[in-house]
């Protein structure tokens, strides 16, 4: 059902609420630069309260959660990494992001942190959290929705690397009550040009939700003042201290000054509406009127070019935990969700994980591999 275009939509968070006629709501995407240091993390939090955010947002990670060991090198905006051994160093305790979680509070903003996986969400419930982000490849996370649905608390999540199918299909599981979507393009960094900022308005009126951005491009104004001119509800954007800072994202980040210049131009943006924002982002003599139109776009809901082929890669699907012998039965133990990066094949559908639970590999299937119809004897 298409909703109705007179009555936006809205969605409360905390003490705010977030919404195209509301104040925007600016995410500082904090991630995992602060490298599993606590001293760290309070001072990007005290960066992203000095530049006029809302909310810091940061990132509960398990390496098992979300990859699989074998998947090696994985080409990152500094240069490959052996992501798996990098998010084993990223591993802390539940304390450390209490601790986090309180020191935010107590500068006033907002703190937000994204779940990987069962395991992690099930420590933000019990941090009672305003809410839990879902990065753009748990979007088709099946298990982990099914989780966060139990929840009845806000949920945000971003639509990198997705097709309108894959969104309803999110929504099917976690419902529509208390769900903003932020549209993404899941590149680092992400051509400005790949963004199709019209197609905001048109997800909102399509699913009834509020609607706003994660923005992976490098540029602090362009795609932040348009994206808030023409009514996004939340934009995301990472945060460093600096660039050479050896966080995962540090190198499409923004430093301080330029994280603010970005906020106090998209709040000016909102306030002057798009035609006025198009005129000055125009005469700055940075951004050309063509440019600046084809960062709006058609309004067409498509993969991006820039992430066209993480399609069924950076999102989940589903693997091999351990050497799957022909003849064994799969189960909870040895099957698991996980994002298939470049080396390993990817599987199925992680909404068909309960459908494959207990099916006889026809086949050995390797560690780490995904797991394909190919795999499995009938029944």
């Amino acid at each position: 059902m298409i909703a109705d275009p007179s009555s936006r939509p809205t969605m409360r968070m905390g003490n705010r609420t977030l919404g195209a006629e509301h104040e925007l709501f600016v995410v500082a995407e904090l991630g995992t630069s602060h490298g599993g240091d606590r001293d760290h993390a309070r001072r990007l939090v005290d960066a992203a309260a000095e530049s006029g955010a809302d909310c810091a947002k940061f990132q509960l990670v398990f390496a098992d959660e979300i990859i699989h060991p074998n998947t090696g090198n994985v080409p990152l905006p500094g240069g490959e990494v052996p992501l798996y051994e990098r998010f084993r160093t990223l591993e802390r305790q539940a304390d450390f992001y209490r601790d986090i979680m309180d020191y935010t509070e107590h500068t006033g903003l907002l703190f937000l942190c994204s779940a990987f996986g069962v395991r992690s969400a099930r420590i933000l419930r019990k941090m009672n959290l305003s809410a839990i982000k879902v990065a753009s490849p748990e979007l088709n996370h099946a298990p982990l929705l099914r989780e966060l649905a139990t929840y009845h608390i806000p949920l945000l999540l971003s639509t990198g690397v997705s097709m309108l199918g894959d969104i309803e299909a999110a929504l099917g599981l976690v419902g529509r009550d208390a769900v903003t979507l932020l549209h993404c393009v899941t590149a680092y960094p992400a051509p400005p040009e790949d963004y199709n900022l019209r197609v905001l308005r048109g997800l909102e009126n399509l699913f009834g939700v509020p609607v706003g951005i994660s923005d992976h491009s490098l540029g602090p104004e362009v795609v932040p003042s348009l994206s808030s001119a023409i009514g996004a509800a939340a934009i995301e954007k990472h945060l460093t201290l600096s660039k050479e800072g050896g966080g995962l994202d540090d190198p499409v980040a923004l430093v301080p000054r330029d994280f603010a210049g970005m906020v106090r131009s998209a709040r000016r943006a909102r306030r002057d509406g798009l035609d006025e924002t198009l005129t000055r982002l125009s005469t700055d003599g940075a951004t050309s009127e063509e440019a600046l139109a084809a960062v709006l776009g058609s309004g067409v809901k498509r993969l991006a070019p820039a992430e066209a082929g993480n399609y069924t890669r950076t999102n989940r699907s589903l693997h091999a935990l351990v050497d799957i012998p022909a003849g064994d039965r799969l189960t909870a133990e040895n099957l698991a969700v996980l994002r298939t990066e470049r080396r390993l094949r990817p599987g199925l559908s992680p909404f068909l994980f309960e459908t494959v639970l207990g099916s006889i590999a026809a086949r050995d299937i390797p560690a780490g591999e995904g797991i394909v119809w190919q795999d499995l004897l009938r029944r």
